[in-house]
């Protein structure tokens, strides 16, 4: 981080200052205080953060910040990192997708400069002006995440942000009980465009009809990417553990091999090449950063299991477009094995809710899921899709993760592919993490 005086943090006056004697700046920002080092601020953010100001002093902070408000706290601080540094920043948004994307971003650009990406899913008023307050001197490349639940909030973050190049992913089903319709979780996503400087570079999905009225209204050039895109997938190939694709990127072809399958992912990597094209980075060395790529935790991590199975662990989050990705994902990967969905509800879908919810249940016939078990509230709408559909796939409806791993346990079968994946608040990580344990 660019170091902040004590002078400078006293000026801002964002609440109550603790610095540490012999001192005179901080060189980091923290809100973990097991996770302080020496010489950072630690910002007391969380709630019953104060009782940890002491813990974080004697980790060596050299500062303490018991905050008046703590998300103006960080936004500021992040703010004053902001106008000091010369990095270009790319802000990422979009209702699926944007870890990934970010993830394959960080890998692609990583070999040419000198960057800051998002930890994890570090999206919102809190994780992203930690990443910002990451960033120094020699930062060259600053990559965020921007998450959002209501109108208004990915343009907050930008304001803190400043983007040079905003990447949108997609657009779906998200967060509908408080925006209510797609069409204003694009209006909210589409907040992140109005931001882009002149010279700046919007990356957006192609054929997008519901981003189509915001495009005319901001004067940075936009590329897109997808079927019919400027930056397009022409050819596939697949194995096991990896991808070997073809992109055409604004008339040049490019060939790059992934550590990951999964179409998907695929789309998401074609916008981080959007984002590599855009910062001018020489095409012909794309590849070496491609076959590298770490892909954050519980998102479509693939495991061999221990009864010679294979696990597809997308337990992080859902939506309707995650969830059908992932079904689709389950039938490439499984082939002729067996397929096992263990799924849990999609949060926040509002009032269409439980018709979500039974869309799902068809597509899990549809891609000939063998055996479905449904964890919580929303497993009779998905029975419901599911005996509309023809019903040939077996269901289970369960209410916990425990009843959903001793069911696995008398069910499993060697040679099974099973997709785990829901909303965060089912913590299916659970069933995840017991499946590997299994010795079938």
């Amino acid at each position: 981080m660019i170091e902040l005086s004590f002078d400078e943090l006293a000026s801002l006056s964002l609440g109550k200052l603790w610095t540490r004697a012999g001192l005179e700046a901080i060189d980091g920002v923290e809100i973990d205080s097991r996770r302080v080092q020496t010489g950072e601020l630690f910002v007391a953010a969380g709630k019953g953060g104060a009782d940890y100001v002491d813990a974080a002093r004697a980790q060596g902070a050299a500062a303490t910040l018991e905050p008046d408000d703590a998300h103006t706290a960080l936004a500021t601080l992040a703010s004053v990192v902001r106008s000091r540094i010369s990095a270009t920043v790319v802000a990422i948004t979009g209702s699926v997708g944007k870890t990934t994307t970010k993830d394959i971003t960080a890998a692609l650009c990583r070999q040419h400069r000198k960057l800051v990406a998002a930890e994890a899913s570090y999206n919102n008023e809190v994780g992203l002006p930690l990443t910002l307050c990451r960033a120094d001197e020699e930062t060259e490349l600053i990559i965020l995440e921007m998450g959002m639940r209501g109108l208004g909030q990915v343009d907050e973050l930008c304001r803190i942000a400043r983007p040079d190049i905003g990447v949108i992913t997609s657009i779906g089903p998200a967060h509908l009980e408080l925006l209510g319709s797609v069409e204003d979780v694009a209006k909210g996503k589409a907040e992140i465009l109005a931001h882009l400087p002149d010279c700046g570079v919007a990356i957006v999905p192609a054929n997008e009809e519901r981003l189509e009225p915001y495009l005319p209204s901001f004067n940075a050039r936009a590329l897109t990417f997808g079927t019919g895109g400027d930056i397009e997938l022409v050819g596939l190939e697949t194995s096991t553990c990896s991808s070997m694709t073809q992109v055409d990127v604004e008339g040049k072809s490019v060939e790059l091999e992934f550590n990951f399958t999964g179409r998907h992912n695929l789309e998401n990597a074609l916008a981080a090449v959007g984002v590599y094209h855009a910062l001018g980075l020489p095409l012909d060395g794309i590849g070496m950063g491609a076959a590298t790529v770490e892909l954050s935790p519980l998102r479509g991590q693939e495991v061999e299991l221990r009864s010679g199975g294979l696990l597809l662990n997308d337990s992080y989050n859902a939506n309707p477009l995650s969830m059908k990705a992932a079904i689709r994902h389950l039938a490439e990967r499984a082939g002729a094995r067996r397929r096992v969905a263990v799924i849990g509800g999609m949060a926040e879908l509002g009032e269409e809710s439980a018709l979500y919810h039974r869309e799902i249940g068809a597509m899990l016939v549809h891609y000939g899921v063998d055996v479905v078990i449904a964890v919580g509230e929303y497993g009779e709408d998905y029975s419901e899709g599911l005996v509309s559909a023809g019903g040939a796939s077996i269901i289970e409806l369960v209410e916990t993760t425990d009843d959903a791993i001793g069911l696995l346990r008398m069910r499993l079968q060697p040679g099974d592919c099973v997709l785990v994946k829901a909303s965060r608040a089912n913590g299916l990580e659970k069933v995840a993490d017991a499946l590997q344990t299994f010795a079938v």
